[in-house]
């Protein structure tokens, strides 16, 4: 039988303390830039703030959030979907720098019926991607293999931003 040994997955099954109330990114929005490793946020702009997905989907996955607690594109002023916008270009150029995907996938789950985990908050992904990154072990193991650690794609990504 072989094994996939993911230690850090364990805090995601069975986490050590009761979920906190409220929007988790509205929270890390106002805890001090001191702590953007710890809670590996990459880079913060005026409107937006770019950090690696816990759960991520590949190596890299990013989420860039809207500061401000709005639910859809619409709620946006045209400068805020600007910096949410360039923001992303600026993360996905130091993926390609860094990572040399192949590709991307962008998106935008709007709803909990859409896939939202945050639905209030907008939030754009950005998922890096390369030829066979996706192979038998999502389908007949049921288990992706995620192959960098978060410190090791943060410490590749941060100089760039």
């Amino acid at each position: 039988m072989n094994r996939l040994w993911a230690p850090w997955r364990q805090a995601y099954i069975q986490p050590k303390r009761p979920p906190q109330k409220g929007c988790l990114f509205c929270r890390l929005i106002q805890a001090p830039s001191r702590k953007d490793r710890s809670h590996q946020i990459l880079k913060r702009t005026t409107h937006s703030f770019a950090i690696l997905n816990l759960y991520p989907y590949n190596n890299g996955h990013v989420m860039i959030v809207h500061c401000r607690h709005a639910a859809s594109l619409h709620q946006l002023k045209d400068e805020e979907k600007l910096d949410l916008l360039s923001l992303f270009d600026s993360v996905m150029q130091a993926l390609k720098k860094r990572l040399k995907p192949q590709g991307f996938n962008a998106g935008i789950n709007m709803g909990k019926v859409a896939g939202a985990g945050i639905p209030g908050h907008i939030h754009l992904h950005l998922v890096p991607r390369w030829k066979g990154d996706s192979n038998f072990m999502p389908v007949v193991g049921e288990t992706k293999v995620i192959s960098q650690s978060l410190k090791q794609v943060y410490e590749l990504i941060t100089p760039l931003l």
